[in-house]
């Protein structure tokens, strides 16, 4: 028996319920492998008449997943109303992302696919992290800095070497050291979740143009490209700086297999324009393969039957084979 994917629903107000039932759904057309979904039934229950089989333990999802979807209920989240979240939801949520999260180190489940959340309802029950990527790393006992965030669709993959924080405190957050860790981690992680023997790492300038030698900022003669000669002394195939405005059209995108940037909207925006509806976060740098759907909660649409399954299909896809090339590395080794 294969252990299943294990998917954290999200916030049982938000669209996660639902795409996880029509991903179950197109389990066959897409080839899917048996996953289970950790909350509470009713969220999805609330948007979907499908067939829910109630499962207490893992091993029962390998048998019952053909005919219906699986649901481990961790908590009772309320009155659950789609579209309105509230403090018994965000309690229901975490718990479902502290025990699918627990189920998947523990070797009960062979990847972890976390479902949106609010960060703000989240917050108003005491989650302290700034994400769920964040979370996971702190319970699989990986340092913050070392848990890298990959935007990943079937064109493109990008890291945002800052994440969640100002724009104008960017400059001053970008340092040799920490571009270098980023960098390594995203190489091993091509590797290791992808398959890819000699990984091809790109790198955005932070100025346009990529500063111009200088006369529109020095960042790029001052970190980056310090940063990316180390890396290259490693032995990593490290490139750039290349001005963020020609990086990302195909024949650019076919020269590399992971582009690095400065900053958040720099990664996410082209991400996003070329795989808005099939893009996938995936953590690098974890003992364990986790994944989420790029989108949120979209509470504006969610209990109106038009949530688009296809972001959390190509999570489980990911994860799945995440976790089969681990298996090939591990078999290797």
């Amino acid at each position: 028996m294969t252990q299943p994917i294990v998917i954290s629903m999200g916030d049982p107000a938000g669209i996660g319920p639902e795409t996880i039932a029509k991903a179950w759904m197109e389990r066959e057309a897409r080839a899917l492998p048996p996953f289970v979904a950790v909350g509470d039934g009713r969220a999805v229950a609330r948007v979907w008449d499908g067939p829910i089989a109630p499962v207490s333990d893992l091993a029962a999802v390998d048998r019952v997943f053909a005919e219906a979807l699986p649901v481990l209920t961790v908590q009772d989240a309320g009155e659950i109303v789609p579209g309105q979240p509230d403090a018994d939801g965000a309690r229901c949520a975490l718990h479902a992302l502290e025990l699918a999260a627990g189920l998947v180190r523990s070797g009960a489940g062979r990847a972890l696919v976390t479902g949106p959340v609010s960060k703000s309802q989240l917050y108003g029950v005491g989650f302290t992290h700034p994400g769920q990527t964040e979370f996971v790393a702190e319970r699989c006992g990986i340092a913050r800095d070392n848990a890298v965030m990959m935007l990943a669709g079937p064109g493109l993959r990008v890291v945002p070497i800052t994440t969640h924080v100002a724009l104008a405190s960017v400059s001053g957050l970008l340092s040799v050291e920490l571009i270098v860790a980023k960098a390594r981690v995203t190489a091993r992680g091509l590797t290791r979740n992808f398959g890819i023997a000699a990984p091809r790492l790109a790198f955005a300038g932070f100025n346009p143009h990529a500063g111009e030698d200088g006369t529109m900022g020095r960042e790029e003669i001052d970190v980056i490209r310090p940063a990316i000669e180390q890396l290259v002394a490693e032995g990593i195939d490290a490139r750039g700086p290349y001005p963020a405005d020609t990086m990302f059209h195909a024949r650019a995108r076919e020269q590399y297999d992971a582009a690095l940037c400065c900053y958040h909207d720099q990664a996410l925006v082209p991400l996003k324009t070329l795989h808005f509806d099939d893009g996938v976060n995936i953590t690098l740098g974890l003992p364990i393969v986790r994944t989420s759907p790029d989108h949120g909660t979209a509470f504006g649409i969610a209990g109106t039957g038009v949530a688009h399954p296809g972001a959390t299909i190509a999570a489980i896809a990911m994860a799945d084979a995440a976790a089969r090339q681990r298996a090939l590395c591990a078999a290797a080794a």
